[in-house]
């Protein structure tokens, strides 16, 4: 009996409900960033791990160089065409369940940069759940595209692979 066969045995009932309530609280307060900086959004990014921005008290303190130890991706800054492949390469060693938010006007639209080297917007490559619009945005901008996925991944607890 696999977990789709025991969703739709079991239904919305309270132990279910309550069992999703429980592991989307627990995946929202504890999501884990690897950080793909690439330009001058990189920067901005590092400063939410400072004392004056601390995203620790949001449960994402610990940024991981490795792909296989989080599970959302920061992408900030432009991407160029040679890099795609590699971003790419990057999300799919994360493990599952996984998410992203592109920080900035490059990573989101390719901001300013129209040419055939960069990338026109990181979601050809990989799919992204939070946009984060400036030139560079503010820490205080990140941060509330963290807050905004937590609630998205808290809102979704339990769901079936299909």
């Amino acid at each position: 009996m696999g977990l789709e066969d025991l969703h739709d045995a079991l239904g919305d009932n309270i132990i279910t409900t309550t069992l999703g309530k429980v592991i989307g609280w627990g995946r929202g307060n504890s999501v884990w960033p690897a950080q793909f900086g690439l330009a001058c959004c990189a920067i901005e990014m590092m400063h939410i791990a400072g004392s004056r921005m601390d995203v620790a008290r949001f449960g994402s303190e610990a940024f991981r160089a490795s792909p296989r130890q989080s599970d959302l991706m920061i992408v900030s800054g432009r991407v160029s065409q040679k890099m795609a492949p590699v971003l790419r390469q990057v999300y799919d060693q994360m493990p599952d369940p996984k998410w992203v938010i592109s920080m900035g006007a490059c990573a989101s639209t390719g901001g300013v940069f129209n040419n055939y080297a960069l990338l026109q917007g990181v979601d050809k490559i990989v799919p992204v759940d939070v946009y984060v619009p400036g030139c560079p945005p503010r820490p205080e901008d990140l941060i509330n595209a963290i807050t905004i996925l937590q609630e998205k991944i808290k809102a979704q607890g339990i769901t079936p692979k299909l």
